[in-house]
């Protein structure tokens, strides 16, 4: 925290995280400090998904469909409930919601944004990366009409929505070394230029030397002139 101006908390992924311990984090920051909370996976991804072993949780055959999809059911609402309350104690200044690649653009899953997000609130920003096949033009709509900010690797493709960035960089290229990857002088220049374009812009790492590379790149931007804020999850 005493070098980079915001994180994203992964953990409240995985499972729910006491309020008291995300109390403790907000009074141990800066007030300039940005927390991202990254949206529980009980809204997001389905039980079958091997993230589930870090869950803490074991559940029943009859109750796995109840998980993941943005569906309208109690489990669900538990996973965004416990979201909730971590991005209030954090004054949280976004929320991440992380949809599986098996989630794709059909009907019923774009029925299943729309149901979801019209029945939160928040003062967060809405942050939504949709890793599936989805088409452009569809996301802008969607990201308009909910009122949606689109997070992207920047070095795969641009956002759909305009303004305010939110890139999140797991490593590159795609496959099997893409954590191991450590980002590369040219790397953190061109993507000081790609932030230029916007009117703010969050910059998560999530490779292995995220640390490093985050403040590597915050040298970048503060040499540059700028005041974008990278981070590291």
């Amino acid at each position: 925290m005493q070098r980079l101006d915001a994180v994203e908390i992964q953990e409240t992924f995985y499972k729910p995280v006491r309020t008291e311990r995300a109390k403790k984090w907000r009074r141990l920051a800066p007030r300039e400090f940005r927390f991202c909370v990254k949206a529980s996976q009980f809204i997001t991804h389905e039980a079958s998904s091997p993230t589930y072993r870090r869950s803490g949780r074991t559940i029943p055959a009859a109750d796995r469909g109840a998980y993941g999809g943005f569906r309208d059911t109690p489990r669900v609402r538990e996973g965004w409930e416990a979201t909730q309350a971590v991005a209030e104690a954090l004054e949280a200044s976004a929320i991440v919601f992380q949809a599986p690649s098996s989630f794709g653009p059909s009907d019923a899953n774009r029925a299943a944004l729309y149901r979801f997000f019209e029945s939160i609130r928040t003062s967060s920003v809405k942050v939504i990366e949709l890793r599936g096949p989805w088409a452009v033009h569809v996301v802008e709509r969607i990201c308009e009409d909910l009122g949606l900010v689109h997070a992207v690797d920047p070095f795969e493709r641009e956002p759909a929505t305009y303004g305010l960035a939110y890139f999140r960089l797991p490593g590159s290229p795609p496959g099997p070394a893409m954590h191991r990857y450590t980002y590369a002088d040219a790397d953190l220049a061109r993507l000081d230029s790609i932030c230029r374009e916007y009117d703010d812009a969050y910059v998560l790492f999530n490779n292995l030397t995220m640390n490093s590379d985050a403040r590597r790149f915050l040298d970048v931007v503060r040499d540059a002139g700028g005041t974008k804020p990278p981070a590291r999850e």
